[in-house]
């Protein structure tokens, strides 16, 4: 068993447009700002309340970079799996400042689109899901493949293939 684990997961929708910069090398990075909410009844009042949570995403997988670019808009709802991580910077006035993210980067980095192709603003659309692992292989369809497949021809009928005498 591991000594520790560092996975997030986070299921929310998009604060912003993706944000995408290229660096010197070729490499790129998408920049995401996620909104995850709870609801709750206040037993007080009796009023609805709501908080929201905002999480800093930073996408390093080339595939999942070109996905986020292509496909997600502000108001996007997605799930994500990735890792959190600290980084340390400097501001304009020389000040160290630190910033934790979800990162998104290797093989273990996932970002699946719960909205239909073209839809936004957390409408959770029941058809047209994508998902995308690092390498744009649709999520849930990893033993190969070059990405997502649709089952084409009729429905075919497998019950006579059953035995009816299965003893448990």
């Amino acid at each position: 068993m591991a000594g520790s684990v560092n996975k997030v997961i986070l299921v929310g929708n998009l604060g912003n447009e993706p944000e995408v910069r290229q660096f010197q090398n070729g490499g790129s990075v998408c920049n995401l700002s996620i909104a995850t909410s709870e609801t709750w009844k206040d037993k007080n009042t009796g009023e609805r309340r709501e908080k929201t949570e905002w999480h800093r995403v930073a996408i390093f997988s080339e595939g999942l970079v070109r996905v986020a670019q292509n496909y997600l808009k502000k108001g996007s709802k997605v799930y994500l799996e990735g890792k959190l991580q600290t980084r340390k910077w400097q501001d304009q006035n020389g000040q160290d400042k630190y910033t934790t993210e979800v990162v998104l980067q290797g093989f273990d980095a996932t970002l699946v689109m719960l909205d239909g192709r073209g839809e936004g603003g957390g409408a959770g659309a029941g058809g047209g899901n994508r998902g995308y692992s690092q390498d744009s292989v649709a999520y849930g369809n990893q033993g190969g493949g070059a990405g997502p497949r649709q089952m084409d021809g009729p429905a075919q009928n497998f019950s006579q293939d059953f035995d009816d005498e299965i003893p448990f």
